[in-house]
């Protein structure tokens, strides 16, 4: 039989006798609602008629209007004879009722109308009684039926409260057991139901399963998903963020540390585009762009550490996106399959790198004033009125003036550099023309090109439109380039400006004749502190990391052209004003 069929008929059959229990009740109690009815209807009224003409009779005497209530009364009692006797009774009241109207003080009448009246009491008296016994038979029956009735229901209960849940709960149990046991890869655990309910339905199909499991667990494919899952569960150990995405873009595994810092769950992750992801979290987007952006509008990524609100606290990533590819058995060309972004926890280092930059910024300040009152020093050194100098003193008076001034160039540089790794650097960004910018660059190394007899060339485009850019910031990076140019190049040499439009952005080039930039330097040589092995130390190696960061501060791109013997060109783009 089937569950839902058990389960209807106990329930049914529960129901058919909570409604005969109801039944039997209802209409016991309606029996002797009868009853009572017919006793208080029928002859309490026949009393109460009787006592009030009674007492009427009594005040008959003294008061004539008495006879009014005995009439009255009497028409009520004529109107109410239910018993066998009474009607006879109450014709012969009536007889001596008019008798004694027509004498009102014949006692011989008033004793008859008392006898009457008793008469038709008696008769009520007894059929109260007779009716208060079948009242006292009926409630008997009604607790003999609703006793019975609710035993029957009762047994009946029971036997369904102890076999239904047993019918049901059974198999249940087996069958979870068996599920345990399968679970525990005992994959030849079967269940056995006879009967042709859910239940053996149930088991069948469970049977099947463990079938098809106990084949599949026998296969090389329960080996690659155990190797699967060891995986996975390696990438979740891992101390770093990782996102896995497949050849369409498509979220394929995210690992705990990932979830954390990204602040979104598992299903909202997994097997969502990234596109799709990327347009309800900022995080997700920044870390994709380069993935999901046209090669085109690309701006080139500065490798800036990510920073990352989470858990209370600022932390720094560093992202690297790996690329997956592998050649397919019986090919020869790589098959892309993918990206794994993972992004390495930097916030210890960048927490030092914050405290040397802060320690570099503050030696660095605080050297300035001591550099400049020794530059004051040798001003007055100089001056005539503080003595005549001979040649020897000329010469180390010269010589501190230029470690003098190396030292305040070196204290500025790092100055600079200490505003621009804590973010602090103050852009003024305006309407420039390229024109000014060489001005304030070419007057400020005059001098120095004068020294070593190099000429400065310039070649301008007619009609440069504006530049969106700080003058003074960019004018520090075109300086910067010619001091090395300077530096770098033979006396008597040339160094060539080139200024011109090319793809929306002005481009401004420094070409030296120096002896060029080897290949593998030309990727470090904007980093800090690096100085090209052999060259002449003229600095501390932060102008050009310094250059970098102003350029891209405004958005614009910096790079070198370099060949040994052929020189070196430096270059930076900037926007135009639309």
């Amino acid at each position: 039989m089937k569950i839902r069929t058990k389960l209807t008929l106990g329930v049914g059959l529960l129901f058919m006798l909570i409604t005969l229990l109801t039944y039997v009740g209802a209409k016991s109690i309606n029996a002797l609602k009868n009853d009572t009815d017919n006793i208080l209807v029928a002859n309490y009224n026949t009393l109460e008629y009787s006592r009030n003409i009674l007492m009427a009779l009594d005040e008959l005497v003294t008061d004539k209007s008495a006879m009014n209530k005995i009439e009255e009364n009497l028409l009520k009692q004529e109107s109410n004879i239910t018993e066998i006797g009474e009607r006879e009774a109450t014709q012969q009241l009536r007889q001596h009722f008019t008798i004694l109207k027509i004498n009102n003080f014949d006692r011989t009448t008033h004793f008859i109308i008392r006898k009457d009246i008793a008469e038709i009491m008696r008769l009520n008296m007894e059929s109260i009684q007779r009716k208060s016994n079948v009242a006292k038979q009926t409630a008997a029956s009604a607790t003999i039926w609703i006793a019975l009735s609710g035993t029957l229901c009762f047994v009946i209960a029971f036997t369904l409260l102890i076999n239904l849940p047993g019918n049901i709960a059974s198999p249940i149990r087996k069958l979870t057991e068996s599920i345990k046991r399968i679970a525990a890869n005992d994959y030849s655990q079967r269940v056995y139901f006879q009967d042709h309910s859910e239940f053996g339905e149930l088991a069948r199909s469970f049977n099947r399963m463990a079938e098809k499991l106990e084949e599949y667990n026998n296969s090389n494919l329960s080996q690659l998903l155990f190797e699967k899952r060891r995986i996975e569960t390696l990438i979740n150990n891992m101390h770093d963020p990782v996102i896995g995405l497949d050849e369409n873009k498509k979220i394929i595994f995210v690992n705990n540390q990932a979830l954390k810092v990204i602040g979104l769950k598992p299903e909202q992750l997994i097997n969502q585009q990234a596109q799709n992801v990327s347009l309800i979290n900022d995080l997700i987007r920044s870390l994709v762009k380069d993935l999901i952006m046209p090669e085109s509008i690309v701006i080139e990524d500065k490798k800036k550490p990510v920073k990352i609100f989470a858990d209370n606290k600022e932390s720094y990533f560093e992202k690297d996106i790996i690329d997956i590819a592998f050649v397919p058995t019986g090919e020869k060309e790589l098959q892309h399959i993918g990206h794994v972004i993972i992004l390495k926890n930097i916030t210890p280092f960048k927490e030092l790198d914050f405290a040397r930059t802060n320690f570099i910024a503050t030696i660095s300040h605080e050297l300035k004033t001591p550099i400049s009152s020794i530059k004051m020093s040798i001003q007055l050194l100089e001056k005539q009125q503080t003595g005549t100098i001979n040649e020897e003193q000329k010469q180390l008076i010269d010589s501190i003036k230029e470690d003098s001034q190396r030292l305040l160039k070196i204290t500025s540089e790092l100055l600079n550099l200490s505003q621009v790794e804590t973010g602090n650097i103050q852009l003024n960004i305006q309407k420039s023309t390229p024109y000014q910018i060489l001005k304030f660059a070419t007057e400020a190394v005059k001098v120095q090109a004068e020294q070593k007899q190099i000429k400065i060339l310039s070649e301008i485009d007619e009609n440069l439109p504006l530049v969106k850019a700080d003058t003074e910031k960019t004018a520090w990076v075109l300086i910067n380039f010619l001091t090395n140019a300077i530096n770098y190049s033979p006396e008597q040499s040339k160094i060539n400006i080139r200024i011109s439009l090319q793809d929306q952005l002005v481009n401004f080039s420094v070409s030296d004749q120096g002896k060029g930039i080897e290949k593998r330097y030309k990727d470090k040589i904007f980093d800090k502190y690096f100085q090209v092995p052999g060259s002449v130390k003229t600095g501390t190696g932060l102008g050009l990391a310094i250059s970098k960061e102003f350029i891209e501060a405004q958005n614009g791109t910096i790079g070198v052209e370099s060949e040994i013997g052929m020189g070196s060109t430096f270059y930076f783009k900037l926007g135009i004003v639309s």
